[in-house]
């Protein structure tokens, strides 16, 4: 499935309990040799939800938070439960979501937090709005003073003119890695159009460019916001498409809604993949 063409191989470990190990995960990513996808999804039972969602990224490492995986396994267990509403667990959160009457799906992602040492950083600043990092020449940058989030998992976005100025596939690997993220970090170039519209495209750490990434337009919406660029719900347009974010004012939580595809389905053979079973 995809959702905005950020696409996932989604495994069904309800019935038959699998964990698959960073190779196996890596080989299911692989473009070439394997499905192909930004994450590996695997759905298990959950004690407080419809489904618990595990998230291991292309490069077989696990993380704790994915918008648009979430929306697509949201459409599956919707359609498997016959009802509109269903909640999803992760490592991090228990998110709620709605089947809508067009067909697109909205993740309660819950509440952004902004805390330096939430999102992590690995220096103290007191204001996250926009952190003293720089890309460029010494007093001349190209880039700098990026807002930084935590939407499950940890965001920098960088604010510019043009993003077609700028070449994200050569500065995002640098910057996952810079010191400031200790637990890596996914890189956003934000061009705000309107106080409700904004276009974004996003290196995920883990996977590389991506088409789209939905915890990245959650925290640039949110971060516009604070700066006092954007209003509470705006209109974010990724490569694959448009995602509608609402930062809702009444208890501080994300709603995020959009399109979701399914493509195809099938077996694997665990042997082949090298799945570990639990």
């Amino acid at each position: 499935m995809n959702g905005l063409g950020n696409d996932f191989a989604i495994f069904d470990g309800r019935s038959r309990a699998l964990q698959l190990g960073p190779e196996g995960a890596k080989r299911v990513a692989d473009r070439e040799a394997g499905i192909g996808c930004d994450q590996v999804i695997v759905v298990e039972p959950s004690d407080q939800a419809d489904v618990f969602m595990r998230i291991l990224n292309a490069d077989g490492g696990e993380v704790d938070a994915c918008g648009n995986a979430a929306r697509c396994v949201a459409a599956v267990i919707a359609q498997e439960l016959q009802k509109n509403q269903v909640s999803i667990e992760t490592n991090v959160a228990l998110l709620g979501a709605m089947q809508n009457d067009d067909g697109t799906i909205t993740i309660d992602m819950g509440e952004p937090l902004f805390d330096w040492e939430s999102i992590p950083l690995s220096e103290k600043f007191h204001d996250t709005r926009g952190i003293e990092l720089a890309v460029g020449p010494v007093g001349n940058p190209v880039m700098h003073t990026p807002s930084v989030a935590n939407v499950g998992n940890p965001h920098c976005i960088f604010w510019v003119d043009n993003l077609a100025d700028h070449d994200l596939a050569s500065i995002g690997p640098i910057l996952e890695y810079h010191p400031f993220f200790p637990e890596r970090a996914n890189i956003s170039l934000a061009q705000v159009n309107s106080r409700q519209s904004m276009d974004l495209i996003v290196w995920e750490r883990g996977v590389g460019l991506t088409k789209a990434c939905g915890t990245a337009a959650c925290a640039a919406a949110v971060s516009a916001h604070r700066k006092r660029i954007c209003d509470r719900t705006v209109m974010v347009t990724l490569p694959g498409g448009t995602l509608r974010i609402d930062w809702r004012e009444s208890d501080n939580h994300i709603l995020m809604t959009g399109a979701i595809e399914y493509e195809y389905d099938g077996h694997l053979d665990p042997v082949d993949f090298a799945f570990q079973q639990a």
